[in-house]
């Protein structure tokens, strides 16, 4: 793709994704949404093949779906309330609609069979964006509209979206599909905690992002895509064998790390409010999601692979590709727990 037509496209879900977080109009919530969906194909179909054009059409169809059931709910909510404003959401049919709709765009259970598929076909550049950048729109409208939400349809779908990620994840050997599935499970957790506090839903938004493109970006220097191409990180990036490993940890939320600051303060925050066994079994299913993370982490970081000729270490090669923004990402991945207690304040 040519670098004009990559800035344009890039400047145009970029603009769209903006128009929707900040707008407080219906219309114009829908509108970003579709110059996001309809900016966003091009680059699925970045390197054009046949798994890329059936995902970029996958995604197409689920997405227009989604944005067809958001424009009822919208049109309903307009007739009982005759306004366009997002904070006037009267009517139960419209709210259980729009519901629907934006846990559609996000991937959530049971309509989570898209997710893997497209992240699947295609690139890793265009799964990270597609599972960081892609997630705020539809959460920045479930933030605006959670005082109205459907409380019981939403805790619902967050707790089958952790077990299908965790569940989904636990056979697989591609890098992208355990990403999605992975994804999938991060959403179930912050839809599970925007009923009752959102603002930490958007500190859980921020660190799984951070997370995820930490992680994506360490694909990317080795250009692996499933479990056995990871595996010979060791023969030529020894020190990213570690980070890896911290990563992985983090993303599966163990207490040292970031990750675990966001299940802690959703664990708590549930409690608070008289759940218990919604967060006990988030919790326990969360050991699924460790398992495949350490699966991860046992190929590249706990093993050393068998080197085929005498030589344990191969030739190091000058590397191309930029990698400036890693550094902070990966200390932010993994160390951002002792600043816990601030973050609860804020909350």
């Amino acid at each position: 793709m040519k670098p004009p037509i990559l800035i344009a496209i890039m400047t145009t879900v970029m603009t769209g994704t903006i128009i929707v977080t900040f707008s407080s109009h219906w219309l114009l919530i829908w509108i970003g949404f579709e110059m996001n969906m309809l900016a966003i194909i091009p680059i699925l179909m970045k390197k054009f093949n046949p798994r890329a054009m059936e995902a970029s059409t996958k995604y197409f169809l689920t997405q227009a779906t989604a944005s067809m059931l958001l424009m009822m709910g919208v049109t309903i909510n307009l007739l009982c309330s005759g306004q366009w404003v997002i904070s006037k959401v009267s009517s139960p049919i419209a709210s259980i609609m729009m519901t629907i709709a934006l846990t559609m765009k996000l991937g959530l259970s049971p309509f989570h069979f898209w997710v893997p598929e497209v992240t699947q076909g295609i690139s890793l550049t265009s799964g990270m964006i597609l599972l960081t950048w892609q997630k705020i729109a539809p959460m920045s409208v479930l933030y605006q509209i959670s005082p109205s939400i459907n409380s019981d349809l939403l805790t619902l779908m967050a707790l089958t979206s952790v077990l299908v990620g965790g569940w989904g994840g636990l056979n697989q050997t591609q890098l992208r599909k355990i990403m999605a599935y992975s994804s999938i499970a991060h959403m179930g957790w912050m839809t599970a905690v925007i009923i009752y506090n959102p603002t930490m839903m958007i500190l859980n938004l921020t660190l799984y992002i951070l997370m995820t493109l930490s992680t994506f970006t360490l694909f990317l220097m080795h250009s692996s895509t499933t479990t056995l191409s990871l595996s010979h990180t060791w023969n030529k990036f020894p020190l990213i064998t570690s980070i890896i490993l911290l990563l992985m940890l983090s993303l599966g939320g163990l207490p040292p790390l970031s990750g675990f600051a966001p299940k802690w303060m959703i664990i708590q925050e549930l409690t608070k409010n008289d759940m218990i066994i919604l967060p006990t079994t988030m919790a326990i299913t969360a050991l699924l999601n460790l398992y495949f993370y350490m699966r991860l982490t046992y190929s590249t970081a706990l093993t050393m692979f068998p080197s085929a000729n005498n030589m344990k270490m191969k030739w190091q090669f000058d590397y191309t590709k930029k990698t400036a923004l890693l550094s902070p990402m990966i200390i932010t991945s993994t160390m951002l727990l002792p600043l816990t207690p601030m973050l609860s304040i804020l909350d």
